[in-house]
């Protein structure tokens, strides 16, 4: 499902050059990927929904100055001005957030996450209901292989934030405890 979506988000960045579109015209190639609901459904990539303006801004930002390389956003945000981005950013924050993921819950990694929570205060950037705040993203009800895929990323370096806040935080982070914290974050309420 996932390269079929990336294949139809290439063939609409192909068929229609970014420079020449809107931000409207563009709106829907971004959604199909990322949710048109602001809740993701394609492996890998994340949800939208209710992210801080501010930091979105910054993320587009940065994926169209190639400071951030993930081919289908940099050639997405091509082209883009700096009111493109702000006007990107200000449509996805009206987006709804996304909601926990459902099932059973597995009370002992809740406990072990809550535990490396506030240990490293997690919820002090992020706000105490991971909604985050300007340049800090919301990851509250984030999809769980998009948290790992990130944190893995601030872990090995090979995903580069505008500063070193995440890097510093995750380094002493073994990838079990990642994979808890990913866990509780998708699930928070």
């Amino acid at each position: 499902m996932r390269r079929l979506v990336l294949a139809l988000a290439a063939a609409c960045v192909t068929l229609f050059p970014a420079a020449a579109q809107n931000v409207q015209q563009r709106l829907p190639v971004c959604l199909a990927c990322h949710g048109s609901n602001g809740q993701s459904q394609t492996d890998g990539v994340p949800s939208l929904g209710a992210q801080q303006p501010f930091y979105t801004t910054v993320q587009l930002l940065m994926f169209r100055e190639r400071m951030r390389v993930a081919d289908p956003m940099n050639e997405m945000a091509k082209g883009l001005s700096d009111d493109d981005l702000r006007s990107f950013a200000d449509i996805i924050a009206k987006l709804p957030a996304p909601k926990a993921s459902e099932g059973p819950v597995d009370d002992a990694r809740m406990t072990r996450a809550r535990a490396l929570v506030d240990q490293n205060r997690c919820n002090f950037c992020h706000t105490p209901n991971f909604a985050g705040q300007d340049n800090v993203p919301r990851i509250a009800d984030q999809r769980e292989d998009y948290l790992v895929k990130a944190l893995r990323g601030y872990k090995d370096n090979s995903r580069h934030g505008y500063d070193t806040a995440m890097a510093d935080v995750i380094a002493p982070i073994t990838d079990e405890q990642i994979l808890d914290l990913a866990y509780y974050i998708a699930r928070v309420k």
